[in-house]
């Protein structure tokens, strides 16, 4: 280390006041001599009051660059810098003018001191040559900034943090790091990214700046991080700044503002939210007894005249601590630790501050609008489904006529030029005003891209997307991203707390219902969810398993249904979020949340049911509750809605509606499906595990799943196997090489349109879903963990009044969208028959109805007659001349088209098929003569047997 190495100071008494400010360094060592002297010159250069030279910069840089070695090395080091509040002082001055330069140099707007910086807008070329110009300065500052903010992180981690914590929260220097957040999400936000210079070095230079600013912006976090840990009032105040004061969030609310409803549930008032919490940070300021003999030693050898701005004594909150009573702004709590307080609301009370410490709790309109927002019906405990299967078929109704009727409404005239000057607005669902319908079949380029141009960005969510926070998700990748999650995870976890207050209060599950309840905590979660679905992140991936940590705080707050119902996305079945919410649900219930063997969802006989918060606190109540509200939502919207759509594809197959008139896009249908295999997913998961069963056992579960089989069946045709595909037919001037001669009357015609780029909207597979839907089936009517025999009985009575098993022999054909499906089918028969001699003999009965069925022949002496069949493996219908009974047995008759003479052997391959079906469904209904069913043995099948 050179002369830089570290030197041990004499011991020196923290209660010595010297009254003379000019010897207060005599006892300092040399780390924090040199140290404070570089921070010094660096404030006075980024202030420009003087710029300092090439030489006197390269030598404070080197000084920091040491510094900051010897803070990640030494402990000690550490130790000794992290006391000094001088030193955090300068530390906080030298961060205060880098940022206010950086501001100037890449925004064009120099910030001040003291005062917060707003979000600008960043979206012009001239910011983008700005930064261009001032490469050079920027990237030195950028490279300062980092280094200081790194070694405020290192100073935190020490024996005693709270100490530390304490001296930073005194001299705000979290107010720098909410600053260079700020910084750092203008630069790097997306009105930047979509100004890119033409020439490759001016890129590379604007790139480099951005990811500095992203490097400032994971130190930050970083930092922020071990400021809060641990310590209460320090994360309530950050949730404070980041959640209710964000630098984009309403300054000046009116009386009775709320932040953004979520449905019928009323949002908590701004100003009272605001005001409440901030009455708690003034009664939780009592700092440690080591920090305030620190600031009150350096408060104390001040001139009375003029004290340091920089360590506040007036509007800090923590300033009564190290001050004369006679300059307290208010009265702080003196309290023993261990007491237990009964809170009281007394709403005649004119002095806010005394009637919030009389309840003691952080906020009454908080606790107000958790009572209404927790677990909808907080009064039937029953766990009986709100919604059942008769409302299902009215519901596909309602929700088909809705796709249709949006469609009309966003369906402009037939002039285009009227359809810009009238436009049609009639009251529905704004996401659809203004959307060009599809025009033609060949889906060109120009419709894709004018959709994409139209959905933009705002399906995500509704309005801006307001937080200080909101935006990090969208510029950092999951690498770096870490440190937001680690922050979120550590204010709401209840593992991550430190108990309950002397009124009883969980503050961690406050905190929890602050993210939720504020505009700008539901917009970092969207944004937080949307990121593992856009970063395709598994469930081994950091990211993954602190996410799931956070919905896990979130069910024990029992906000699961505020928050799906805050993440939908009004033109989406299932919103990006709600999808990634249900998969990080999912995994909860195999992990976390798996219930025990002795599970019972209903609460104790001898608690009040009144007494709602004693029963939530029953894990297997929250559990039975949250997957009550769930299946409620599949059964209510998502299977409706779903169906829905198919039976407009079968509509169009039918030909009674043109390809054009389908209302929605590729995009759009990727997304519900994407949501709806998720759905399938979760209620595999939850089949599963035995004693969740019973709940969908007892929802009829049945029936929603049989509903999507068979409007599959209506919607998508069976793909063919792949290569068997038929040609298209061919005109002559794709036919030819050489286009026709013609005459000046005969022009020649015109080339063809280019290949669609995708599949049109009305033939979208939903590949996959069947054998979803049937995995779900054969675990519901599997026997309990333990038996091999007999299926469940009450499944199978519930397929047998559905008519499932039709709906199940139609998954027996192949379908190259939904491969395996026989395999799967042959499992639910098996489970669906066993002990159950109602399907046994319904099956036998089919079998033997259509045992043997050919085509339909005409009788003798009336000639040929041509039909269409289906023929499995082959896409669409096949016209087939069918020969009179009098013709020759074995001829059945022949494939009319050109495509005759290929098609006859598939046409024998499907008759064998067939027969091979038949065979293998009567073998599994083999009774013997006590009428319990012998289950033939498994053959081999083309698929693992661990699907189950």
């Amino acid at each position: 280390m050179g002369k830089f190495a570290m030197s041990s100071s004499p011991p020196r008494p923290t209660n010595q006041v010297d009254p003379d400010s000019a010897k207060m360094w005599k006892n300092d060592s040399i780390e924090e001599r040199i140290f404070s002297a570089a921070l010094i010159c660096l404030e006075g250069h980024y202030n420009q009051s003087p710029v300092l030279g090439p030489q006197s910069i390269a030598k404070a840089t080197s000084i920091v660059s040491k510094t900051l070695e010897k803070t990640h090395t030494f402990k000690d080091v550490r130790e000794v810098l992290s006391r000094n509040v001088r030193v955090w002082i300068w530390l906080r001055r030298a961060v205060s003018a880098a940022i206010c330069d950086l501001n100037e140099k890449s925004l064009g707007v120099r910030s001040e001191p003291f005062v917060q910086t707003r979000f600008l807008d960043i979206t012009t070329p001239e910011v983008t040559a700005l930064i261009i110009k001032n490469y050079v300065p920027l990237k030195e500052a950028l490279q300062m900034l980092n280094k200081l903010m790194h070694i405020a992180r290192n100073l935190l981690v020490t024996t005693d943090p709270e100490v530390p914590q304490d001296l930073s929260a005194a001299i705000h220097f979290d107010h720098e790091v909410y600053e260079a957040i700020c910084l750092c999400v203008n630069v790097t936000s997306k009105g930047i990214d979509g100004e890119m210079p033409e020439d490759e070095a001016s890129r590379a230079k604007l790139n480099e700046i951005t990811e500095l600013c992203k490097k400032v912006l994971v130190t930050s976090l970083q930092q922020a991080h071990n400021w809060m840990t641990k310590n209460d009032r320090n994360k309530m105040l950050f949730w404070y700044k980041v959640l209710i004061e964000s630098p984009d969030a309403d300054s000046n609310p009116g009386p009775e503002d709320r932040h953004e409803s979520v449905l019928d549930y009323p949002a908590p008032r701004s100003i009272q939210l605001r005001d409440e919490i901030s009455n708690w940070l003034k009664r939780s300021s009592r700092m440690c007894d080591a920090a305030v003999s620190i600031c009150k030693e350096y408060f104390d050898a001040q001139s009375t005249e003029k004290k340091d701005q920089w360590l506040p004594h007036d509007e800090n909150i923590l300033a009564w601590n190290y001050t004369p009573p006679e300059a307290w702004a208010w009265q702080p709590d003196v309290y023993d630790e261990a007491s237990e307080v009964i809170s009281t609301w007394n709403p005649e009370e004119t002095d806010k501050f005394e009637q919030d410490r009389a309840y003691g709790r952080v906020s009454h309109e908080l606790d107000k609008w958790w009572y209404g927002a927790r677990i909808p019906n907080s009064n039937d405990w029953n766990l009986t489904m709100y919604s059942t299967i008769d409302s299902v078929p009215q519901r596909i109704k309602e929700c088909e006529a809705n796709l249709m009727q949006r469609y009309a409404a966003a369906e402009p005239q037939e002039e285009p030029g009227d359809a810009l000057e009238h436009p049609v607005d009639d009251g529905h669902s704004p996401e659809w005003q203004g959307q060009a319908p599809q025009a033609t079949q060949n889906f060109a380029p120009e419709y894709d891209e004018y959709e994409e141009e139209a959905d933009d960005d705002d399906s995500y969510g509704e309005g801006p997307m307001t937080g200080l926070l909101t935006e990090v998700p969208n510029i950092l990748d999951p690498k770096q991203i870490e440190a937001l999650h680690m922050i979120v995870k550590s204010c709401i976890l209840d593992s991550a707390g430190s108990g309950l207050t002397r009124y009883g209060e969980n503050l961690q599950q406050t905190r929890c219902r602050i993210f939720l309840a504020t505009d700008c905590g539901r917009n970092l979660l969207r944004e937080m969810l949307v990121f593992i679905a856009v970063w395709e992140k598994d469930e081994q991936s950091l990211i993954f398993q602190i996410s799931s940590q956070i919905v896990q705080a979130i069910h024990e707050n029992s906000l699961i249904p505020y928050a799906w119902m805050a993440l939908r996305s009004p033109k989406d079945i299932i919103s990006p979020a709600q999808t990634v919410l249900l998969r990080l649900i999912t995994f909860l219930f195999r992990t976390a949340l798996a219930p025990p063997k002795d599970y019972n969802p209903f609460p104790d006989s001898q608690t009040k049911t009144e007494d709602v918060e004693k029963i939530l606190a029953s894990e297997d109540v929250r559990l039975g509750k949250m997957l009550n509200y769930l299946y409620g939502l599949f059964r209510s919207r998502i299977v409706p809605e779903c169906v829905a759509l198919m039976q407009i594809q079968g509509e169009v197959r039918k030909g009674r509606l043109d390809p054009a008139d389908f209302p929605v896009d590729n995009w759009d249908l990727e997304r519900a499906k994407d949501g709806l295999v998720q759905y399938l997913d979760f209620l595999y998961t939850v089949a599963d595990i035995f004693p969740l069963r019973q709940h969908l056992i007892d929802y009829e579960a049945v029936y929603e799943l049989l509903k999507l089989l068979e409007g599959l069946d209506v919607g998508v045709e069976k793909a063919p196997f792949p290569g068997t595909r038929r040609n298209e037919p061919t005109t002559p001037s794709t036919t030819t090489s050489t286009p026709h001669a013609s005459s000046s009357d005969n022009p020649p015609p015109p080339p063809p349109p280019p290949p669609p780029i995708s599949d049109p909207p009305h033939e979208f597979p939903w590949s996959g879903i069947k054998g979803q839907v049937l995995s779900i089936l054969a675990a519901l009517l599997q026997p309990p963990p333990g038996q091999s025999s007999p299926g469940n009985p009450t499944v199978q009575l519930q397929i047998l009044q559905h008519n499932g098993i039709v709906a199940l022999l139609n998954c027996c054909l192949y379908d190259d969208n939904n491969r395996f499906c026989r395999e799967r089918t042959q499992l639910c028969l098996k489970w669906l028959m066993d002990g159950c001699p109602d399907a046994s003999a319904f099956l036998q009965n089919l079998v033997s109805a259509n045992q043997g069925q050919a085509v339909a022949r005409p009788p003798a002496g009336s000639g040929a007659v041509t039909q269409s069949v289906r023929i499995d493996g082959i896409p669409g219908e096949v016209r087939v001349q069918v020969r009179s009974s009098s013709a020759p047995a074995g001829e059945v008759g022949e494939v009319v088209g050109d495509m005759g003479a290929s098609l006859r052997s598939r046409l024998e391959e499907n008759q064998s098929r067939g027969q091979e079906l038949v065979n293998g469904l009567l073998a599994l209904t083999v009774v013997d003569e006590t009428g319990k069913m012998s289950l033939a043995p498994d053959e081999d099948e083309t698929e693992d047997d661990d699907f189950m």
